[in-house]
Formats: C-alpha cells, structure tokens, sequence
C-alpha cells in the first residue's frame, strides 16, 4: 500500500476522491501512514491544506484525527498563514477544524508576527479563527498575553481581559509590562490598542 495518500474534499459538496484502498468501508477506523489533504471551496478555490504523517479517518463519525499537522491557510495560491499542534481533528462534514497542545500560528509576510495558544477553532464557513488558552502573540516589538483570541478576517486580533503585554526596546529586551483589559492588535497597521469597559478610556501604541 503506498505510504502517500491524497484526497481533496469539495465543499460544500463534501466529496471525497482518494488513492486507492485509502478508506475502507468495512473497517470502522482506517490507519493512514500519511496525510495530503487540500480543501476546496465550491467554486473551486482552495481554502487551506493539511499535512500529517499519522492519522485515522472515522467512518462512522466521519471524522480525521490527525497526529502533528501542519495546516496551510490560504489566500489564492499564496499561503497566508501556517498552523501547527500536536494534534487536530477534523469533522462537522469537514467544516469544522480543531487543533490542540502546542498550536503555533505563523503570520506569512509579517516581520516574527507569531501566535500561540494551547487550542485552536476554526468552522469553514466563518472568517473568524478563535484561540483558547494560554494564548500569545509576539513580535519584535511586542507580546500580549491573555487567556482567549480572534484572530479576524479584517487582520485584528482581538485579545480578551484580562489580557498583559510587554512592550520591548531596541534590544529587544522587556521595557514595559502592564496589564489591561481587552486589547486589538491591527496586523496591517501594526498597532495597539486597549480600551476599556466604560469606553471612556482608550489608547493606541504604534510600532
């Protein structure tokens, strides 16, 4: 049996074309040694691809479990952002994809941008990507922290409070460090900003 299997799955049609004995129908679990998978959009664009080098497809659940996936998100042909975690799952007729354990998001074409986070959430049909836990965001100018992310289609990443960050010097050692309640962080514009309940208090750092 070939080590390599590819299926490409078309939403929101959800068919599934695979190699040849990738996916047998009387087992309830199928072992694959090795993972290429790129999802599709109805028109035919693809949405993002996920490589694994261990996982197991469901056939009852309908479900992917995948063991060290590196996902690509994309934007066209160009990959827009890389993900990895320890392990992921795929399910909900491959609409809904989580990540769990060590999840590292890498912003593409941004100077060390990179985020964190112990999980990570993502239904096809939103544009919105949520991080949950121990969450991270960090650069060559800053890093904030807090316990819950959005990470928007508008480049804003949306920290929930309580939320802490540091701002770094030019030897890229911590200067500052204080703590605050919500905070946006603008990828575009590479800005901060806090604002708090009352919406009475509210700055902007830009870098």
């Amino acid at each position: 049996m070939s080590n390599i299997y590819r299926l490409i799955i078309c939403l929101p049609l959800f068919m599934l074309a695979c190699a040849p004995n990738v996916i047998d129908k009387n087992k309830v679990k199928q072992n694959i040694e090795s993972l290429d998978m790129t999802i599709f959009s109805k028109s035919g664009e693809k949405i993002y691809s996920i490589t694994s080098p261990n996982s197991s497809y469901d056939n009852i659940e309908l479900k992917f479990e995948l063991k060290k996936p590196i996902i690509n998100i994309l934007n066209g042909e160009e990959t827009k952002y890389i993900i990895s975690s320890e392990e992921s799952s795929l399910s909900d007729n491959n609409k809904l994809l989580k990540l769990k354990g060590n999840v590292k998001l890498s912003i593409l074409k941004k100077d060390g941008d990179t985020l964190y986070a112990d999980n990570f959430i993502w239904n096809i049909e939103n544009t919105n990507y949520l991080l949950e836990g121990n969450i991270r965001f960090e650069n060559q100018n800053i890093i904030l922290n807090s316990g819950k992310a959005i990470l928007g289609s508008d480049n804003i990443i949306e920290f929930f409070n309580p939320v802490k960050y540091i701002i770094k010097d030019e030897n890229n050692e911590n200067k500052y460090e204080i703590n605050s309640e919500n905070a946006y962080y603008n990828l575009t514009t590479e800005s901060v900003s806090f604002k708090a309940k009352d919406k009475r208090v509210k700055s902007i750092i830009y870098f």
